[in-house]
């Protein structure tokens, strides 16, 4: 008979040098986040479902890159990616560059639960979440006013030469709005979910980390639950949350190893970000070397919530 754990949930909203005039519908989002999945623990339920849930409400807040509002790639489209991972039993589900679809880790549940499957992605992603349920949209949903400017704006920059393009346009001055979270449920299991738009004016097609099992997420019960928010590419080269996690199976605690593991994305390969992280035990951390970076956890003790600031 497993013994009973006490559930802890932490969730994240981006990781960037976020003006002061955001911060308050940051906070005010992963706040919001944080209620919902904790109503999952609370009653019973599952990891993760909690951190299914909790992603939604992001996905749905247009303050976060992620689900509608989210950056438009160089088309002036929303391209989505999601990842949603289970630790108890190390299934995965997850969709990239689906256009179509409002709540992308709800496509990637399905898969998780439903599919023999890990990824599917654009039109095949799609075409799944379809037959199973999801109700697909028009690209044209996930798109506003905000969004719209946004990118023309910066694509004139470009052209008049005032706006360099490339590596720039992941500086932490860019918003990195990535959500995700983390949770451990009352069976002792853990779970993690990522979503994301992606960055500004991306390439059509271009993946980041978010989604990719081992990146931008990963949860694993003998390990650790991660996600990642950030510039993705340096977070794939290092596989960050899996080498985040082997470190907790180590014996490290969770506190001291998402630490570890931003100080080894920028010393490695120049890279920024943030991370949250959670082990079975119900310990965690948050770390991040951007300038700002919103974040939530509540456990049977606590609740706490800001946007913490990296002087």
């Amino acid at each position: 008979m497993s013994v009973s754990s006490n559930p802890v949930l932490v969730v994240h909203g981006g990781a960037w040098a976020m003006p002061d005039d955001v911060i308050d519908a940051h906070i005010h989002g992963v706040r919001n986040a944080l209620t919902t999945g904790w109503r999952v623990l609370e009653r019973g339920g599952s990891a993760l479902d909690a951190v299914e849930e909790a992603v939604v409400i992001m996905e749905d807040d247009e303050t976060f890159d992620a689900g509608r509002g989210s950056f438009l790639n160089r088309d002036g489209k929303v391209q989505l990616d999601a990842l949603i991972m289970e630790g108890a039993t190390l299934r995965a589900g997850g969709v990239g560059c689906v256009e179509r679809i409002l709540n992308p880790v709800r496509a990637a549940r399905k898969i998780l639960s439903e599919s023999p499957h890990v990824y599917f992605v654009a039109e095949g992603a799609e075409r799944f979440a379809a037959e199973h349920g999801v109700k697909l949209c028009e690209n044209k949903d996930l798109v506003i006013p905000r969004e719209v400017e946004r990118l023309r704006e910066y694509q004139s920059r470009v052209k008049e030469g005032k706006e360099p393009s490339g590596n720039d346009l992941f500086a932490p001055e860019i918003s990195h709005d990535t959500v995700g979270a983390v949770a451990l449920d009352r069976d002792g299991n853990i779970a993690a979910a990522t979503s994301t738009g992606g960055t500004l004016d991306k390439a059509p097609g271009r993946l980041g980390d978010s989604s990719l099992i081992g990146c931008g997420c990963y949860a694993d019960n003998q390990s650790a639950a991660a996600s990642t928010t950030g510039w993705g590419e340096p977070i794939m080269k290092l596989v960050l949350a899996k080498w985040a996690a082997d470190r907790v199976a180590s014996g490290s605690l969770p506190e001291w190893v998402a630490q570890e593991a931003i100080n080894y994305l920028k010393d490695r390969v120049n890279g920024h970000g943030g991370m949250i992280l959670l082990d079975s035990r119900g310990r965690y951390g948050i770390a991040h070397n951007t300038p700002r970076m919103a974040w939530a956890v509540r456990t049977i003790q606590e609740e706490q919530s800001g946007v913490t600031r990296n002087e």
